[in-house]
Formats: structure tokens, sequence, C-alpha cells
């Protein structure tokens, strides 16, 4: 199997050969991790429970993490959900990676369709696969939403879509979702939707895929399932504590599968999951600083007002020679839209994580502005 370098990966071999601004301090706004302390009540209940890695996880998590997520599920979407439609998980990267190997296996020509661009691991789980690709590309001219009419996506075993999105922070409406689950109800096609950043938004609450399928009358979920993670609403990351719901016939399976991954998480960090899923407050303080940075960036920047993540889709004219200039002349690193699609998909574009607090991101989005303005000027005078 041939996988892609990681598009961290390809950024360092793209400015290796530059000496950045020493005048700058360095900073990095490359990847989506929270630069936020977990919350001290998260920190102590891990602590308090260290004890507990004396003892073998079960595969399929703790009755109590279950518990916490499906109480989040229904506090935050209003969504019911039964134990058998939901399974913890080892964060959601490897739910992306291995779920659709599970679900792919046996079938001679499978095709998985997503979002592009696109985080990373959908490429590598369809050539895990062996699956023909079709790309649902997301432009500016479809205001980066997805076309539910190509032709092709009536061929696809899986389609998996990524809103609130990353990159584009674009967000479908509840009744955009329900087309997207009609659809595969229709050609009977499974429906994953990574809902990641559903908890980061300005304004309006995003909706869930599960919330969609009951508003198009599919109570049991048929065909649909969703992940989402504690990664981002608790600044938790290093928890790796996720959760796959949805259609209880296929996660019954799924199931199975798992123990044979080895994928289970150690103890005291699903006793510290289970109380930061349980918890909404923290989570309204951690999206209260991403909103007042998105804010910043509208402000300084001039971007459109972003709803969802905690991302800026800045269109440039060259993604590369932005990137490579920024750092050197600022010691500025963003990532170039076109190491995360294909096709041309993210060429004109650098995607800036906003996950500093606002004193700093401030500071850092003024740098921005002056090279933008500084750029354009000396393409004037050129």
């Amino acid at each position: 199997m041939h996988f892609e370098p990681y598009p961290f990966e390809k950024l360092t071999e793209l400015l290796k050969d530059i000496t950045p601004n020493s005048a700058y301090s360095a900073v990095s706004l490359t990847i989506g991790e929270p630069q936020f302390d977990t919350p001290d009540f998260i920190q102590e209940a891990f602590k308090k429970n260290s004890y507990l890695l004396n003892k073998y996880p079960k595969s399929s998590g703790e009755s109590y993490v279950n518990e916490a997520q499906r109480s989040f599920v229904k506090n935050r979407f209003d969504v019911t959900l039964k134990s058998s439609e939901l399974l913890s998980t080892f964060g959601t990267r490897e739910v992306l990676f291995n779920f659709p190997q599970y679900l792919l296996y046996g079938k001679p020509n499978p095709v998985m369709a997503y979002t592009n661009p696109f985080y990373q691991i959908y490429e590598g789980a369809a050539i895990a696969s062996r699956a023909r690709v079709v790309h649902l590309n997301l432009t500016k001219e479809n205001a980066f939403k997805p076309d539910i009419n190509m032709p092709a996506l009536k061929e696809a075993d899986l389609i998996i879509l990524n809103f609130p999105n990353n990159p584009t922070t674009s967000v479908l409406s509840l009744d955009e979702l329900g087309e997207w689950v009609k659809f595969a109800l229709k050609y009977d096609i499974v429906l994953l939707n990574d809902e990641c950043y559903s908890e980061i938004y300005v304004g309006d609450k995003p909706a869930s895929l599960l919330e969609a399928s009951l508003h198009v009358g599919n109570p049991s979920f048929k065909n649909v399932l969703v992940i989402n993670s504690i990664s981002k609403r608790s600044s938790a990351p290093g928890l790796r504590s996720g959760f796959i719901a949805g259609d209880e016939k296929i996660l019954s399976g799924y199931a199975k599968y798992r123990t044979y991954v080895g994928a289970g998480i150690p103890l005291p960090l699903q006793i510290a999951s289970a109380v930061a899923w349980s918890d909404m407050e923290h989570v309204e303080l951690t999206r209260a600083q991403y909103a007042k940075n998105l804010r910043l960036a509208h402000e300084i920047l001039g971007v459109p007002e972003v709803d969802a993540t905690f991302y800026v889709w800045l269109e440039v004219e060259d993604d590369l020679e932005f990137t490579c200039k920024l750092y050197e002349q600022k010691n500025i690193k963003v990532l170039p839209g076109r190491f995360l699609g294909r096709s041309g998909i993210g060429e004109n574009y650098v995607r800036i994580a906003l996950v500093e607090n606002s004193v700093k991101t401030e500071h850092i989005l003024k740098e921005i502005k002056d090279f933008i303005s500084a750029s354009k000027e000396a393409s004037f005078r050129a």
C-alpha cells in the first residue's frame, strides 16, 4: 500500500530550506490542537484513578463512558440512543481508518466517497480498503457544500461527510443533512458524518446527522452513523475519547471486529473522559474563546464570518508561495490548502488554526495582515 505523506510532513519538506526572520518568535497555526490547558476537574479524575493502569480495559469500553456519551447526545441533540447504538472508541482517528476496512471487506469493487478537501485519514482508509474514491469537492462556487446529485455517488458503498467542516468551516443545515439521509436510504449506502467540530460554533448550534435521521423519519438510524470526539470541546486530545453512534446492526458487527483491533482505552482515561462528557459548562467557556478568535479574524483580516470550527480558510493567490513567504518574513507557519485536497482543490487557500488565546491570536492576526498588506504593495510597485 502506498500512502501520501501527511500534510505536516509535506509542510516540513516545503519549508526546510527557508530561514525564518529571527526578529519574530516562532508561531505555528498548522494543527487543530487546542493550546489551552485541559480543565482541572478532568485532570484530577485522571490522576485519582491512575492506579487502575494495572487493569486491562474492555475493547467495548466501560458502561459509564457509554452512558456519559449517550447523555451528551441527548443533552446536545435531543436524540435518545440505546446502549447498542453507541460504541466508545479510542478517539475517532482509529475509527475513521478501520471502520471503512470493516464495512467494505469482501466487496469486490468497493466505492468510498468523501469531502474534498479532507482529513487525510479518509484517504488512508480508502487505500487500505482498496476502494475507488469519489471526491465531493467543496469550493467557493458551491458554498463549500457537497453536490448530492453527482451520478457517481449512487455507486458508493460508504459516504463520509464532515460537517461542521475542516478546513472550509462550512455547516449543513438539518434539512440539508436530511436530504443526505434520504439519499443513503434510497441507494442503500452507509452514510457517516464526522462531527468532531460540532461543539465549536458561533451562534446557532450545528445539527447532527442523528437529528436529521429522525427529522426524515428514520428512527432506527438505518445506514446512518456519526462520530464525535472530546479532543476539541474539552481541550483534551490526549484523552483519546470518542464514539461512533447510529445503526445498531452495523455497530453490532463492528463491535466484534473491534475486539481484534486492540483499541481499548486505559481505565484512568475512561473515567476522566466520562467526567468530561458529562459536563457542558467548560465547553461553553472554550467555545466562547474560539468565537472571540474568529471575530478577531473577521475584524482584522476581513474574512467572512465563520459559523463553526476554529479555522480560517483564507483565500490567497498561491498557497505555497504565501506559506513560504509568511514563514520567511514573519516566522508564522500556516498550512497550504492543497496539502488537504486533491485535484487542485485548496490551491488558492491556506488553513489557519486559531487555537491560541485571544491576546496571542490578535497579535498574530495583525502580523498576518501586515504581511498581506506589504505583499500587495510590493506587487503593485512591481
